[in-house]
């Protein structure tokens, strides 16, 4: 009788540890996916700072005199820089959401300098923005796809009680700048 219950709690013992071990490394796995999803955000928002440069150098060639728009791009675009080095999400966020405003004034320019508009280069130049605006909306979706099924882990049962043993927390949300 006394082996039988010894087995019986060594089986009990191995199925909480494998039970640990498989909700760790799924804990782990997502908290890693998160990372990967914000990276790839980080790499649009690069891609996108990336061409500022040639933007801006198109639309001065125009547009000599709209200094104060062609600045306010290149802040906005340092901004960006910076908050995809190391800043949180709010940060990125609030980083986007200023490239955005500063951009619609120097895409507007188009309209008032119809050679502008013409030219090949601007218009490749906007191009590439949509597409990466494009990329950009699916890098945003995925991440916050990848947060909800972290923070659905950190908090349902069983994996709330393995979650405060992986030191790993609940992600915020990528919110689209407005």
């Amino acid at each position: 009788m006394v082996t039988f219950l010894l087995a019986v709690v060594l089986v009990l013992v191995v199925l909480v540890l494998i039970g640990y071990v498989a909700g760790y490394n799924k804990i782990r796995s997502a908290d890693v996916r998160v990372a990967e999803a914000l990276s790839g955000i980080d790499v649009e928002l690069t891609r996108r700072a990336s061409l500022i440069p040639a933007l801006v150098q198109t639309v001065q060639t125009f547009a000599t005199h709209e200094k104060a728009i062609l600045d306010r791009v290149t802040d906005a675009r340092a901004a960006l820089t910076s908050a995809t080095s190391g800043g949180s999400v709010a940060q990125r966020g609030a980083a986007e959401k200023q490239l955005d405003s500063a951009l619609a004034p120097l895409l507007a320019l188009g309209q008032s300098y119809p050679q502008l508009n013409s030219s090949a280069n601007f218009l490749d130049l906007q191009r590439n923005l949509a597409d990466t605006e494009d990329k950009l909306a699916f890098a945003r979706q995925y991440y916050n796809d990848s947060v909800a099924t972290l923070n659905r882990l950190l908090t349902t049962i069983p994996w709330m009680f393995v979650a405060p043993l992986t030191k790993v927390g609940e992600k915020e949300y990528y919110q689209t700048p407005r």
